[in-house]
């Protein structure tokens, strides 16, 4: 006899619920085997180069250090009662509340990176006290040259580091790292405002995690480490020279001249070394046009090599191609944009008449949320690419979860399962494969190498990201 149609009909219902039910964990699983095989192919290309343990690299890095408040940024607004302001408008610098509140509406919604000097040092002591009345909040190392030369000594480098630190901030330093510089009493504070993707401050919703940063320092602008970091560059003897902390100059209120003297002190320090010993000059969140262009005078023609993330390359692009500056580029570029950009970068920079003691750029390292890229020129003094490329991808994600130990099971990735290595019509397009995920392959007189970032799905900390993955990218290419 036929069941009834009343009971039929609850039974079909199980039925598909159940089926859905085993192809949602069959595919979870599949994307968790896709993730270890992904994992365990980038540990591999990574630990296929090794240090001599014998000879280390060493490494100067310079400049500036300070002590980083980290806060979320949403909780600080409110703790301060500064509303959300719905006229998002980019400011240079930070001198009242409205145009905090303007600034970081800019910023919070696409999610991008953004430092800021604030001019007005009550309202900066108000956000600094307010910060400290906040649950979550927490002390950290902060200053791109500490926070590198705290990475590269990690990873087995022994390092020069110029920067005047308080003794806070030196008993956090890794005993293979140099001080040059004097000692301190009270260190430059950074406020570090992190946001996870999905925040919301009033109407406003961010696309990913990042951090907007506000400081008001006072030592790192006039880079009073370097004539002590100068003195002692010969007898250290690096391998590789790293510049820094260089956007701590923007928007500060120098005297005529000053940072001009600044910059051509740094130029003279390069000038002075053996050609043979690379220079690398880590970008930042640059937004005073006239220091860009300070930039492209006194220290990026003397550079060999050349480390940003995806708002700074179309930056500094813009401002070489048409003399001014892009403030807020696409969060979650695609591939084949990036490589364009990198390219066009390469082509304008290398194309241009060197002048005496000037360098040939040959290494970019381009670095974003989902993936990271690197181009270098055939037959310079960088190796291991791929290895290096797939140590900054691992780095990536160590750093932003705040663990050594990569767990699939917190990260995911948001690279296409393909992409072209141009807009260009009819691109070569490379597959992703997750046994061998960086691709790397030889245009003209350069080699580029892309890997696929396993990004963190459970944020500890974004500030510090960008010179992390620098530092260890740097590691296997000296």
């Amino acid at each position: 006899m036929a069941a009834p149609k009343f009971l039929c009909l609850p039974l079909l219902s199980l039925l598909a619920l159940l089926v859905a039910y085993w192809f949602r964990h069959v595919e979870e699983d599949n994307l968790q085997d896709q993730l270890d095989t992904v994992l365990s192919s980038l540990l591999r290309a990574e630990q296929k180069v090794g240090l001599d343990a014998h000879r280390p690299p060493r490494i100067a890095i310079g400049f500036g250090g300070c002590l980083d408040i980290i806060v979320d940024g949403v909780a600080l607004m409110k703790e301060t009662t500064i509303e959300p302001s719905y006229n998002p408008v980019h400011h240079n610098f930070i001198e009242t509340e409205t145009q905090l509140a303007e600034s970081f509406a800019y910023f919070f919604p696409p999610g991008a990176a953004s430092e800021r000097y604030v001019s007005n040092e009550t309202l900066f002591r108000k956000l600094v006290d307010a910060s400290k009345r906040l649950p979550e909040m927490r002390w950290a190392l902060g200053g791109n040259a500490p926070v590198m030369a705290n990475r590269l000594a990690a990873e087995g480098c022994d390092v020069l580091l110029g920067g005047r630190l308080s003794q806070e901030e030196a008993s956090v330093l890794s005993d293979r790292i140099i001080v040059a510089g004097e000692t301190v009493l009270d260190a430059d504070i950074h406020l570090i405002m992190e946001y996870p993707t999905g925040a919301r401050w009033g109407n406003h919703i961010s696309r990913r995690a990042n951090r907007y940063i506000v400081h008001s320092d006072s030592h790192n602008p006039m880079i009073d480490s370097l004539e002590d970091f100068r003195s002692q560059l010969e007898s250290f003897k690096p391998d590789l020279l790293v510049i820094g902390g260089l956007q701590m100059m923007d928007s500060f209120p120098f005297k005529p001249g000053q940072r001009e003297a600044r910059l051509k002190a740094i130029q003279e320090m390069v000038l002075s070394m053996d050609q043979n010993i690379g220079c690398h000059f880590e970008m930042a969140s640059f937004v005073e046009q006239n220091l860009m262009k300070d930039l492209l005078e006194y220290v990026i023609p003397y550079s060999d090599s050349l480390g940003m993330n995806e708002q700074e390359l179309p930056n500094l692009l813009s401002l070489i191609k048409g003399g001014n500056i892009t403030v807020l580029s696409d969060p979650y570029p695609r591939v084949a944009s990036i490589l364009d950009q990198m390219r066009e970068l390469y082509h304008l920079l290398t194309s241009m008449e060197l002048e005496e003691g000037q360098r040939r750029l040959t290494r970019l390292h381009v670095h974003t949320l989902a993936f990271q890229a690197m181009l270098v020129g055939k037959g310079s003094m960088w190796k291991n690419t791929m290895s290096a490329t797939a140590k900054a991808s691992l780095t990536a994600n160590r750093h932003v979860c705040g663990s050594a130990h990569i767990d699939t099971r917190k990260a995911k990735l948001i690279m296409d399962d393909s992409f072209s290595i141009s807009r260009e019509v009819g691109s070569q397009r490379i597959p992703f494969k997750v046994n061998r995920p960086v691709s790397c392959w030889e245009e003209d007189t350069y080699e580029i190498c892309l890997a696929p970032v396993l990004v963190c799905t459970e944020v500890f900390q974004t500030a510090g990201g960008g010179d992390n993955i620098s530092a260890a990218g740097l590691v296997l290419q000296i």
